[in-house]
Formats: structure tokens, sequence, C-alpha cells
């Protein structure tokens, strides 16, 4: 607090002490500068040391006025400043948005300059598109009161934006420069969305996109290798939070479950010779294709190639299409445990047809079930994802992060130090980090962070892959 001010620091060094007055000029000048950051305790749920934080803040905190002039951003990246200036263009920064049912969306905003009126025009200079400020207001809890104007430095609402978001600056069209968006932290922690009714599917992406809109940090995709809606936030308390919500605002009951894992299917063999005779009669015009394949695998992470190798026109150039497409299509459904086939070679190098029975269609299930057959005879395997996995951990901690990782089928990468605590990497498989971010959080007490990336495909264990295999057959019967 003494070095904020040569004054006061002075006066310390003369006397030994403060008195209140210094340490309150000192204080605000720490806080101001950015150079001290108080930290409280409270809890707005139970309204546990609120007014103490709302005292501290209006004797401390500073105004706009007090603080330098904001950042912008104009063009190709020309910093400019915006000056919290009445009198100014109108500039404002939506930093969040909410959804009440009877009223749409209210976007919450700063004004970081200028003087702002209902029926005002204004910029979006994010998409470009034109937005008329309609009723202003000033909110309270579930309170608001209606504002004739707001100026610079106040925070406020308006409803009924066409086309705005957070993070989004809205300004004249003679200031488009843009305030620097809020940087949300990356998701820790995934969970797949089932519907508890069939039908609900359309309704529940509109209400999932609805929460998005009202919290960036909380992101909802919707995955087509494994056919699951998955969303991705801070936490399990955040995602459990989405479910409530769903039901308590929209009427719409979800599980939250572990997502499917994003397997993959290949081969380590080859074989030199397969082929499939399909033939259907049954009065008049029938099916026939009868196809010879070549099967070897792929370099990792090269794909599926097709090599037509066809001459003499033993299988005219007509229906060589519908082949790869049957083979496609085949490798888009697996053929050991339901999951994509990847990084296959398959040439066609011989096949007969018939002048009458044979057609596109007959080619493309000739080929997919001779595609089957010489994938079960080249030696198949599964693949599975491994994410890299970077944690924070203090370094009492370290012992039992390791160990953890280990009983996760991790293999460690490496690890540094940062002061007081430890960075670990670490390879462990996508299969084993459902729900980490809430187990690293009870070894370390809260006090460990991780990060996770895709990294790369691994086969699977053995014995985990037989009861992956165990497990698709079991639910192909059960279907039947």
């Amino acid at each position: 607090i003494s070095e904020e001010d040569e004054e006061i620091m002075n006066h310390y060094f003369e006397t030994g002490d403060l008195n209140m007055d210094d340490v309150h000029k000192g204080l605000k000048m720490a806080i101001n500068n950015g150079d001290l950051v108080p930290v409280f305790a409270t809890s707005a749920a139970k309204g546990i040391g609120m007014n103490n934080f709302l005292d501290f803040a209006v004797e401390y905190f500073p105004s706009p006025n007090e603080m330098p002039a904001a950042k912008g951003i104009m063009g190709e990246g020309k910093e400019v400043e915006v000056v919290a200036d009445k009198n100014g263009e109108p500039v404002l920064f939506i930093f969040k948005i909410i959804a009440e049912q009877h009223v749409g969306e209210l976007s919450l905003f700063r004004v970081y300059s200028g003087t702002l009126k209902p029926g005002m025009d204004l910029i979006n200079q994010g998409n470009g598109k034109g937005e008329r400020l309609n009723q202003f207001f000033m909110l309270n809890g579930h309170n608001r009161k209606e504002m004739p104007t707001v100026v610079c430095g106040d925070i406020a609402a308006v409803v009924k934006l066409k086309d705005a978001h957070t993070n989004n600056t809205l300004s004249s069209k003679n200031f488009s420069a843009k305030i620097a968006p809020i940087a949300f932290p990356e998701p820790s922690i995934r969970g797949a969305i089932i519907p508890k009714a069939k039908g609900d599917e359309d309704k529940i992406a509109a209400c999932l996109h609805a929460l998005h809109e009202e919290d960036p940090s909380f992101n909802v995709r919707f995955d087509p290798e494994i056919g699951q809606t998955i969303i991705t936030g801070q936490g399990q308390t955040q995602l459990t939070l989405a479910v409530k919500r769903l039901k308590e605002r929209y009427n719409v009951d979800v599980d939250l479950v572990q997502p499917r894992i994003p397997y993959r299917e290949t081969i380590k063999g080859r074989v030199d010779s397969v082929d499939y005779r399909h033939k259907k009669q049954s009065g008049g015009r029938g099916q026939f294709a009868h196809v010879f394949f070549k099967m070897e695998p792929n370099e990792r992470g090269s794909g599926f190639e097709f090599v037509n190798a066809i001459v003499g026109g033993v299988v005219p150039g007509r229906f060589i299409p519908a082949v790869e497409k049957g083979i496609v299509e085949q490798m888009e459904k697996g053929v050991i445990a339901g999951y994509n086939v990847v990084d296959v070679k398959v040439t066609l190098f011989d096949g007969k047809f018939h002048d009458v029975d044979s057609d596109e269609m007959s080619f493309k299930l000739a080929s997919s079930q001779c595609f089957k057959k010489a994938f079960a005879e080249s030696k198949p395997v599964l693949l599975e994802p491994i994410y890299e996995v970077t944690v924070k951990v203090p370094e009492d901690n370290m012992g039992d992060v390791m160990s953890d990782f280990t009983s996760r089928r991790g293999r460690i990468l490496g690890m540094e130090s940062d002061g007081h605590f430890q960075i670990l990497k670490a390879n462990v498989p996508l299969s084993s980090m459902y729900k980490y971010s809430v187990d690293l959080r009870g070894i370390t007490a809260g006090r460990g962070t991780h990060k996770e990336r895709f990294s790369h495909y691994e086969e699977v264990p053995k014995e985990q892959e037989v009861k992956i295999i165990e497990e698709y057959n079991k639910s192909r019967q059960e279907e039947d």
C-alpha cells in the first residue's frame, strides 16, 4: 500500500506506521492500479458477506472516470482508446445474455462511451448488422427499473436485439471499434444428453442453444460419429444445472450420461484374395454380382484407399462406383464392433457380371459383404482415442496424481516445476477420462487444474477389446 504513493511511503519510513487515512488512500490506489486484488469469502445464495463486499466496492473500486481508457480494435488490428466520455460516440459491450420466458432475451451490457437512448440505431461490429435499441433496464435481482437514458460507465440491459450475442460490441457507424472479447476457459468436463421421450430432439437442441447464449462457457454440439448430443463445461455442477434448467424452464426431461467413445476399427494383416457372389432370383429379373478383393492395411491416419485393378472389362466400368460405395457404406457401419473402419486399402482385381441381372445395387451389396469377409480375415483390431492431459497440482499431490493416471492406463510424458506446483503431462485413453475434473478436485482438495486435447489413436488392449465386442454383439441381439 505504501508503495503506491510517495507521500505515504515517506510517512511510513518516518513513523513505521500508517494512519487509517493513508491506508484508505493507498488501498484504493493499489486496487485502481491493479497492484492489489482483494479476495472476499461470500455466498450470494445465503446472503453471507454480501453487504461487506458491496460497501467495499462502493468505497474502494474505481469509477469509470478513474479507470484508464479501454482498448478497442479497429479494422486489421489497429488499437484505439475508448474514452469514457458521455458526449463521445456511443460504444457498448454485451457481456451476458439472459433468456426470460415472458420477455425474451435480455442483453446485459456496459456502456464504454457516449449516452444511449431508446430508439437509437447502432452497428454490431461482430457481424456488421444494424441493431435498434429498445427499452433499457437497470436490474436488481428479479426487479427491473426502466431507464430513459444510460451513460458511459453504466451497466444495463436491453430487450429484443435481433442478432447480438455475448462478446459483441455495438457502436455508432462513425466509430467501428471492438472491445476485446472475454476469454472463456476451455471446457474441462463433457457429458451426453439423452432424451427421456422420443420426439424431443429438436426442442432440446433449441433449449441447449439458449443455455449456451446465456453462458458461452457451456457448449453443445452433435457428434455424428457416435450419434449423441455432447455438452461441455467447467465442472459437473454446470452440466447438472443445465439439465435442471431444461426441466424447470422448458419442461424437457433428459438424462446426463457418459458419452460413447468414438472407437475405430482397422486391420493389422492382409488377404490377397477374397470373393463374394451375390445372386438372387425370384421370378423375372434377378440380381447378380461377383467381386474379388485384395485387402491390406494403410498407413495410420492415411484413411481409405480404393484401387480399381479390373482389366478386360470383367466388371463393367459403370458398376465400379457402386463397388466403392458399398465398401464405404460398410466402413461407416463397422464390422466387428459397429465403429468406423479406417486406414485400409482395398483392391478390386476381378469379378463377374450378368448381362440382364447385374445392376448397381447388386454390386453394392456384393462389395459390402466381400468387404466384411475380407476384413474379418485381415486381423482386425479396435483403436481408441488417446488424449494428452496436462495437470497442474501442488507438489504434495504429485504421487497421488501419478498413481491415478496409472490406474487409468495413462502413460506419463514428462513433468516440470512451477513454483510450489508441478506440471505433469500424460497420454490417457478417453474412455478413462470421464469426470476426471471431479476426481482431480478430490485428490488435490480443489487446487489442481487440468487441460486435455486429442492426441492420436492407439490399439485397444486385447482384454478391453473383447469386452467392447461382446457388448456390441449383445446389444445387436437385444435389438433383433
